[in-house]
């Protein structure tokens, strides 16, 4: 979760610009919603005076309330420090408080925990800011310094004070590290009291922070607080290549991601049979190969694969009717008689579910047809033809349209026939009277009765 208006680039917030000091509490690693803040205590009860401070990079410290301030999550208040005092923002109170006390120090007694002083004041917050803008520089020369004195180890986090009288290295290193000469190096140069942390590769990386390998921020530096071993039998029994560059997170350990499914597939695994089950058939002896959890099928392979044939999938149902078999002293001719079959599922067509037309079809409507570009000769179609008759000739053709079919000559009644309608027509044009025609009239029958039906006696 981050800030409305903060986005990081190049590693600096472009919103609030505080560089992680900024009391929203929404650019914090492992923030926690107060989702008992609405509730009301029972009339006679006090409230929770142990509050729950959150320092740089998820570090967070259990102090008392002992002045009976009136705080509110996302309040910067002074801590008490050895020696001076050092600079916080409160991230939970109350009853929630309660809840992670019991969680994360359950043996906390009260006299151990520290109190607050008072709600920070400008003078604090300015030397909290200026001590956040000096720790990228001190980082740097102390692994100078580490360098120069050949200790094997690496610095990789500074904490300053929020009185600027203290600063905290956190280091990694394979094995015990004198670092007596370091400290006094870094005493004279930065004029500060030294204090070394050595930490494991695991809360390295939950400091710095990162992406993982599925694209997501790293758990450790995002919800995950309690660091669990990991072993290689978790990516053996999920059936996951022994590829320790595929296994290994950023801290170079195996990915606590591992143990997320491993009780499912620890419980799945014992209704199947044993890994080192072995098939004996008439073709030879299989030995198994693996196990797919999901589908439900184990893989054998025979000794002589390449000559018999590759993996044969079988439920473990048939694996169990086969031992039962090998028990009975009988063999069966092949492990492919007991295969299961397994039928491909074609994959749905999404391109039309709804039953909506194409998204593109409206596309080509507007399209107008591109029209041909004139030539100066007047021809489109190609070259102009020799014989200017024969090119003038074409042209009358196209202008008279489609040639229609020659009528079949018939006698020389249907010749005269023809000019007399011709005739006609002329001389209609020229507003004479009608001429009588050649043909012979049609009886009008509309005025005469019809005929009465004979009626049978």
């Amino acid at each position: 979760m981050g800030c409305a208006s903060c986005s990081s680039g190049g590693g600096t917030p472009r919103g609030c610009k505080n560089n992680g000091t900024c009391s929203s509490g929404g650019c914090n690693k492992l923030e926690v919603y107060d989702w008992l803040a609405n509730m009301s205590l029972p009339v006679g009860q006090t409230p929770y005076d142990i509050v729950e401070i959150r320092f740089k990079n998820s570090r967070k410290t259990f102090y008392r309330n002992a002045s009976n301030l009136g705080l509110s999550a996302g309040d910067v208040v002074a801590v008490e420090a050895s020696p001076g005092h050092d600079i916080g923002v409160v991230s939970a109170l109350g009853e929630l408080a309660r809840i992670q006390v019991a969680k994360k120090s359950p043996n906390l007694k009260p006299m151990e925990i520290k109190k607050i002083y008072r709600i920070a004041t400008q003078e604090d917050m300015d030397k909290w800011v200026e001590a956040r803008g000096l720790e990228k520089d001190v980082m740097f020369q102390a692994r100078t310094l580490a360098l120069k004195l050949n200790l094997e180890m690496k610095i990789s986090d500074v904490e300053y004070q929020g009185d600027l009288s203290k600063a905290t290295f956190y280091y990694t290193a394979e094995g015990r590290v004198d670092f007596r000469q370091l400290i006094k190096d870094m005493a004279d140069n930065f004029k500060i009291r030294i204090e070394m942390r050595q930490i494991g590769s695991r809360q390295e990386a939950a400091r710095l922070g990162g992406i993982g390998s599925c694209g997501r921020e790293l758990c450790c530096s995002t919800w995950l607080t309690d660091f669990r071993s990991v072993s290689t039998s978790a990516a053996r029994y999920q059936q996951l290549s022994l590829n320790p560059q595929k296994l290994a997170g950023q801290c170079g350990k195996l990915k606590c991601c591992l143990n997320y499914e491993l009780d499912m597939y620890v419980e799945a695994v014992k209704s199947y049979p044993k890994a080192d089950t072995k098939l004996y058939t008439s073709k030879g002896m299989a030995y198994h190969i693996k196990t797919d959890v999901f589908k439900k099928q184990m893989w054998f392979a025979y000794e002589r694969s390449a000559d018999i044939g590759g993996l044969v999938a079988l439920h473990p149902d048939r694996v169990r009717e086969i031992i039962a078999m090998n028990k009975a002293d009988k063999k069966p001719a092949d492990l492919k008689e007991f295969m299961t079959v397994v039928v491909e599922k074609k994959e749905p067509d999404y391109s039309n579910v709804v039953g909506q037309d194409d998204l593109n079809r409206f596309d080509n409507l507007n399209k107008k047809k591109k029209r041909r570009k004139k030539n100066p000769s007047g021809n489109n179609r190609g070259p102009r033809p020799e014989n200017s008759e024969q090119s003038a000739s074409s042209k009358d053709n196209k202008n008279r349209g489609p040639k229609k079919p020659n009528r079949p000559r018939g006698n020389m009644e249907d010749d005269k026939n023809t000019q007399q309608a011709k005739a006609n027509l002329n001389q209609r044009k020229e507003g004479g009277a009608k001429p009588k025609s050649n043909k012979p009239r049609r009886p009008d029958n509309r005025n005469k009765k019809p005929q009465e039906k004979k009626k049978d006696d």
